[in-house]
């Protein structure tokens, strides 16, 4: 009899072992999943920062030079005009930094795109669109930077 509670006892302490490990692989699974989704959001939200600066470039007065944007603010509102005019919903929060806080390339005093301050190590290496081919192989989130560069105007 104590041999047989013995085993019964040691073929639950198995099954919970067991148990536990097939739960750090589901964990494991779930976190990849969560950070995939968070790069793909912030292809997405970086996209749209370039394609309001872009918007912000080419939207300009008649009469007045065009400028690239002196903040991120000035997408919202553009007061260049007699009503302003919003380039960009909202100020999107960084998807893996989880704040407000972007990095910001300048071109001068000019805001030329943001970039992720994330030092994690992207899961997407290749496969990228071409806007965004310059992220391929990069080592880090911060490495990707979402630039719109104004044409340049060279005669010859």
């Amino acid at each position: 009899m104590k041999a047989s509670r013995g085993i019964v006892l040691l073929a639950l302490l198995l099954a919970i072992a067991l148990m536990g490990v097939l739960a750090l692989m589901g964990a494991d699974t779930w976190a990849t999943t969560l950070r995939h989704e968070r790069e793909t959001e912030l292809l997405f939200v970086g996209d749209q920062y370039r394609a309001a600066i872009r918007r912000y470039y080419y939207a300009t007065p008649p009469g007045q030079r065009r400028a690239l944007p002196p903040s991120l603010q000035e997408l919202l509102e553009d007061h260049r005009f007699p009503t302003p005019v919003r380039h960009l919903r909202q100020l999107y929060p960084d998807p893996l930094g989880g704040g407000a806080d972007w990095g910001l390339v300048h071109s001068g005093d000019r805001v030329a795109g943001v970039y992720s301050q994330s030092a994690a190590v992207p899961l997407k290496q290749k496969g990228f669109m071409p806007q965004d081919a310059a992220f391929e192989g990069r080592d880090a989130y911060k490495d990707w930077a979402f630039v719109f560069v104004p044409p340049t105007n060279r005669r010859r």
